[in-house]
């Protein structure tokens, strides 16, 4: 056996027959029994396989819809300058919706089929850059004429074509780029990445998602910090100070009738509270023209009739369809483009999958996992290219936040929030009524939520030695890269011309992406410069992957109805590396760093398909 392995002996009753033994080990030496809970998990309201009462997790299912919607709505109105339709607000409202439903669609798609986590999907900021500097070129620049509202008229044919030969140019090219994801995703590339990929790699990964946001959290909450600083206070409020005061609230039962319950509500609900509660204060100060009338004065963005064209001119209902802008058009300037977003929305993704992990209680997701998550996504990616979104999906890190704070893990609220999503797709009016929450409301919510999502990859360096001085030049470094970088590109990208399109392009979406700087930097310093198993944190890393139940593994990560472990058990499927299997001779390892101790027989002969013991 590996001397780096000090694990103690768990047999297994239902393997006595076969002569393997199969064994836990919690860190510490101690034997396992029963059902693992991680640190995170023993403070949840719900747990990843709980699932609450239906009106709970409609309730919970529209917190998320709201916590993900600066992002949903964002993405559509930056995109809309570039595709000329500034003064068709019409028009925007058509995108949002249909943003809205394909990210139901990719919601539930993840959820059941892809990493199986509860984590929401929608359109992702990594393809905003690309497709900005693809209408930079001068075949893409807006005629001047679609720039003076005067002369705009947004049901003309020529105005129609103007914007939609634009944005099918945009459906091309993400579904080319989509494949690409897809297959590295559904190759098992990413699965075969992770041996590599240690906290030193995760943690500053994760903690770049969120702290090169600060710009634009602090320009919207900027709109008016008195609002925004009431958002943030009531969260804090609701989340830290009373979530354990329980409230009566009024039910009605079939046996006890009318009668009242004791509900956490301020620790299941704080988001959407603090939200409903600034946005009613908005909304009064606006019918008192306290908030201030003209656009150039501070304070205008809180008003709640700053968006009142998307809410009177978007209709009741209105069901997207593949398409609906004509048939999809492709240059292979935008598919490299496109492909760099793609490798930032890739890392990304992965460390959201261990963060959403680690908050909900549940074991670091498998390769298998990782690889169906990946390909998933490339999957979404796909569909937002064929109904017209004008972008992709991604999982969404604000909805990664938000479980930090209500300590609902449970998959069926993501379910819920996935059906609420494509609820608002088809109902226009309600889904454009959403965007009009004023812009310091969202702002104040997302420096809480990004300032969680940054605490979450810093809490990864638990596993790894912080007395090396190895390992605070890698984290160091890194993160400060991550934020340097991008900012001197950003302001100097003058200065990084090739001469070719393509390439420029790549570059400059690669280098401006925080995120994927610190974690090439930290993959890179962490896999070259010399240093132990123990003091990279890897050794404790691979034990608290391994120190789960691999039952317990199978019941989060498996496919549903048992697929690939009851059903669907071909032998091929072992080639496939996104199949979840049973490992031959009991419990399906499931894919996670479990240990399997091969012993002989009583003739001296090795027992047929026994696993040799291995990290």
């Amino acid at each position: 056996m590996n001397p780096a392995i000090t694990s103690r002996e768990h047999p297994d009753p239902s393997q006595k027959g076969d002569g393997v033994l199969t064994f836990y080990d919690d860190g510490h030496g101690r034997k396992k029994d029963g059902q693992h809970r991680s640190p995170s998990s023993s403070d949840l309201a719900y747990g990843i396989l709980d699932t609450p009462p239906w009106y709970l997790c409609i309730i919970l299912g529209i917190q998320h819809f709201i916590t993900a919607l600066g992002g949903l709505v964002a993405v559509p109105l930056i995109l809309a300058k570039g595709l000329c339709l500034q003064h068709d607000p019409l028009t925007q409202s058509y995108l949002i919706s249909t943003m809205f439903f394909v990210s139901g669609i990719c919601t539930l798609l993840q959820v059941f089929f892809g990493v199986r986590l509860p984590i929401l999907q929608g359109g992702t900021f990594a393809f905003v850059a690309p497709s900005l500097a693809m209408f930079s070129l001068p075949t893409w620049k807006c005629p001047e004429w679609t720039l003076n509202a005067s002369q705009v008229n947004t049901s003309s044919p020529e105005f129609t074509e103007e914007w939609q030969k634009r944005i099918r140019e945009l459906q091309g090219v993400i579904m080319a780029a989509s494949c690409f994801q897809m297959l590295v995703g559904f190759s098992g590339l990413v699965g075969y990445l992770m041996r590599f990929i240690g906290p030193l790699t995760i943690a500053p990964t994760i903690a770049l998602v969120a702290l090169p946001l600060f710009d634009s959290a602090g320009n919207d909450a900027g709109a008016h910090w008195g609002i925004a600083a009431m958002t943030i206070f009531l969260i804090m409020l609701f989340s830290q100070y009373l979530k354990h005061i329980p409230v009566p609230v009024p039910l009605y039962g079939r046996q006890e009738k009318c009668h009242t319950s004791s509900v956490h509500l301020f620790q299941l609900f704080p988001v959407l509270l603090a939200l409903c509660i600034s946005w009613l204060l908005c909304f009064a100060l606006t019918e008192t023209n306290i908030l201030p009338s003209a656009p150039t004065a501070y304070g205008y963005l809180a008003r709640t009739d700053t968006k009142g064209d998307v809410l009177s001119q978007a209709p009741w209902f209105r069901f997207p369809y593949p398409g609906q802008w004509g048939l999809p058009t492709i240059s292979l300037a935008g598919v490299f483009g496109f492909i760099a977003g793609v490798i930032a929305s890739i890392v990304e993704s992965v460390g959201d999958y261990y963060a959403c992990a680690r908050l909900v209680g549940a074991p670091p997701p498998p390769k298998h996992a990782i690889n169906r998550g990946i390909g998933i996504e490339g999957l979404g990616c796909l569909l937002a290219g064929a109904w017209g979104t004008g972008n992709g999906t991604t999982s969404y890190s604000e909805n990664v936040g938000a479980l930090g704070i209500t300590k609902v893990g449970s998959r069926m609220v993501i379910v819920a929030s996935g059906c609420v999503l494509l609820l608002m797709g088809v109902f226009g009016k309600i889904g454009a009524a959403f965007a009009t929450i004023p812009t310091p409301v969202i702002g104040g919510m997302f420096i809480v939520m990004f300032g969680i999502i940054a605490a979450i990859g810093i809490s990864n360096l638990q596993h790894v030695d912080m007395n090396s001085s190895r390992n605070l030049f890698v984290f160091g470094f890194s993160i400060y890269c991550g934020l340097t970088i991008p900012n001197w590109v950003n302001k100097n990208s003058d200065l990084l011309q090739t001469g070719i399109l393509q390439l420029d392009q790549v570059i400059h979406v690669l280098l401006t992406t925080g995120m994927f700087v610190g974690g090439f930097l930290a993959f890179l310093l962490d896999n070259t410069i010399p240093g132990s198993l123990e003091e990279r944190g890897l050794l404790a890393w691979s034990q608290a992957q391994g120190s789960e139940e691999t039952t317990r593994v199978l019941e989060i990560y498996g496919l549903p109805c048992g697929i690939g472990t009851k059903c669907c058990t071909s032998s091929c499927t072992r080639f496939l590396p996104f199949w979840p299997r049973r490992e031959p001779g009991g419990k399906g390892a499931m894919g996670v760093s479990q240990l399997t101790l091969c012993s002989q027989d009583f003739s001296g002969e090795r027992l047929q398909g026994a696993i040799d013991t291995r990290m």
